[in-house]
């Protein structure tokens, strides 16, 4: 199986204008992440963007970009664009441009369990919470699965509802997809559906279609970066512990 890795890159955003070119202590927030996935087993590496000023910054530092549409609405259907022009690969890793702390063992899981299930369509990630603040935050998606770690529900609510709590275990979902190439272009291809909609969370559409997403646990914790307090949060952390591309 040939793995391949992309990161949907877009300039506009309503909370952080051009965030994949801002700084992180001298190197883009794109740099920081693109450099970072390339440490995974992945067989290639691309960036997909409609913006000429990211598309040029990767090429800048050394890595590969593609041009997509600038219509798209979401990363999925920018993916799915890039997978109709690139048909060498059997799976997709879809890796957030607003990640910049992504660890490479996140995305070899994700690697590691197609390769050990031929019949997988999709799979993503999670992370123990443990903080009530963290688990009441609508702004840190939970998902519940069954015992065969196939997700059930994804929400911005507190699922499930504490009202016999002993035992239980809440965990956030960590925006890494992996697909199967096929599957990833009829996905985009879907409807959007009810709920979806209401909890503006994409992945449901693919539960509501009647599709499993196999769920992983990490012990890898992300800063997403969706505000400048976000951004600021990220180069304190680096800071700290002195990380470098």
């Amino acid at each position: 199986m040939k793995f391949l890795g992309i990161i949907p890159a877009r300039y506009s955003s309503t909370r952080l204008e051009g965030k994949p070119l801002k700084l992180i202590e001298g190197h883009t927030m794109i740099e920081w992440v693109y450099k970072r996935a390339k440490k995974s087993n992945l067989d290639s590496l691309i960036v997909a963007t409609d913006d000429e000023r990211i598309y040029n910054e990767v090429l800048n530092f050394g890595g590969q970009a593609i041009m997509t549409s600038t219509e798209h609405t979401n990363g999925t259907s920018r993916i799915a664009e890039v997978c109709e022009k690139i048909k060498d690969y059997d799976v997709i890793i879809n890796i957030q441009g607003d990640e910049p702390l992504i660890e490479y063992e996140m995305i070899n899981s994700l690697i590691e369990t197609f390769k050990e299930n031929k019949d997988l369509k999709m799979a993503t990630l999670k992370h123990k919470l443990t903080e009530k603040e963290e688990i009441e935050n609508p702004n840190n998606v939970k998902v519940i699965c069954d015992k065969n770690d196939y997700a059930i529900y994804f929400s911005r609510s507190v699922i499930p509802y504490p009202r016999k709590a002993d035992n239980i275990s809440y965990f956030k979902h960590i925006g890494i997809y992996g697909y199967k190439r096929d599957f990833v272009i009829d996905y985009s291809k879907m409807s959007a559906t009810a709920l979806e909609v209401a909890e503006s969370l994409e992945q449901l559409r693919v539960l509501e279609n009647g599709y499993k997403i196999k769920v992983l646990e990490t012990t890898h914790s992300l800063i997403g970066v969706d505000t400048q307090e976000n951004l600021e949060q990220v180069i304190n952390f680096v800071k700290k512990n002195n990380i470098r591309i």
